[in-house]
């Protein structure tokens, strides 16, 4: 009778460690986990400024901002008119053209938040993202570029291992 009881204790275990998981997995990816696609446009009220985005949407999810299994890009709602993402020569160094979206995975090669390379170009975070990827491997880590449909001269770079994601901008080839 312990014995069965043993094995049922461990099949309830397991079923609800994957149950857990897989309720996990639905809500937010990281760790290989790539978008199809950037955010799509914004529409509606314009939200708090970037800086403030504070703590995590959901309990277990980044205090990033980062991307839902849906595809729903979490802190990307602040509207075109914010003045956080205004630039006085969007695409000042030209704009990037070796690929931009889930088909294309670079790997981070050096740097910093201010300035970060892969492959012989160059890009940096906007200062305002900077906590955002205190935890980011500059000389490892994956990322994916995406346009920012809402701010010109912006790019988001979603890194693949954390599954959250900063705004760049290009600086051109080294």
């Amino acid at each position: 009778m312990n014995r069965a009881f043993g094995h049922l204790a461990v099949v309830l275990l397991l079923s609800a460690v994957a149950a857990y998981a897989q309720g996990r997995s639905e809500e937010h990816h990281g760790g290989g986990h790539i978008p199809e696609h950037g955010p799509t446009p914004f529409r509606g009220e314009a939200h708090a400024a970037p800086q403030s985005h504070r703590g995590p949407d959901r309990p277990g999810h980044p205090e990033a901002p980062h991307v839902h299994a849906d595809g729903k890009w979490v802190g990307h709602d602040y509207g075109r008119q914010d003045a956080h993402f205004h630039l006085d020569h969007p695409w000042a160094h030209g704009r990037f053209t070796l690929g931009i979206g889930r088909d294309h995975r670079y790997r981070l090669a050096g740097g910093a938040p201010g300035r970060f390379w892969f492959g012989g170009f160059y890009f940096s975070v906007a200062e305002f993202d900077y906590p955002y990827c205190n935890d980011w491997y500059w000389d490892r880590d994956e990322i994916v570029l995406y346009d920012d449909p809402d701010h010109d001269g912006w790019y988001l770079a979603y890194n693949v291992r954390l599954g959250t994601y900063v705004h760049v901008q290009y600086l051109g080839p080294g």
